[in-house]
């Protein structure tokens, strides 16, 4: 189910898990490749797995450009 991937996706990319993360918004994007959402958190983990947010990372995306 789509909506049970999409919270296991979210669940890993907030515990920092940036693999599982990946993984998960990608199997979704598998499903449906026009799931918005999916690609922006897939991309977003791949970013932070590169390049981890500060320890004290709330959870909220911040954009460097426009």
């Amino acid at each position: 189910n789509v909506l049970e991937l999409h919270d296991a996706g979210l669940m890993a990319y907030t515990a920092r898990d940036w693999a599982k993360a990946e993984a998960t918004f990608a199997r979704i994007l598998v499903i449906d490749a026009s799931d918005g959402p999916a690609a922006i958190y897939r991309d977003r983990a791949r970013k932070y797995a590169k390049k981890p947010p500060p320890d004290d990372w709330d959870g909220v995306w911040t954009m460097t450009e426009k």
